[in-house]
C-alpha cells in the first residue's frame, strides 16, 4: 500500500501514531469484508458493498497522505 516505504517504516508509524494505527486497522477490516463479500462469503447488498469500497479507498488515501506528510517532517 505504501510504495517506496519499507514494512519497518510503516511499523514505526503504527507504533508512534495512534490515529494512523486506528485508520490502518480499519482499512484492513474493510479490505477483509470487501474481499469476503466479493467471494460470496459475506452476504451484503451492492449498495453496502459500494459504500464499503468507497470508505476503504478514503481510508487508504488518508493513510498515504499521513505517510507523505511524515516524510516532509524528516
Amino acid at each position: 500500500m505504501f510504495e517506496g516505504h519499507s514494512q519497518e517504516e510503516v511499523e514505526q508509524i503504527l507504533k508512534r501514531n495512534p490515529e494512523f494505527r486506528k485508520l490502518y486497522h480499519h482499512h484492513r477490516e474493510l479490505n477483509d469484508k470487501v474481499m469476503d463479500a466479493e467471494l460470496g462469503v459475506l452476504p451484503i447488498d451492492d449498495i453496502t458493498l459500494m459504500q464499503m469500497k468507497k470508505e476503504k479507498l478514503l481510508a487508504k488515501d488518508r493513510l498515504q497522505r499521513m505517510v507523505q506528510s511524515r516524510e516532509l517532517l524528516h
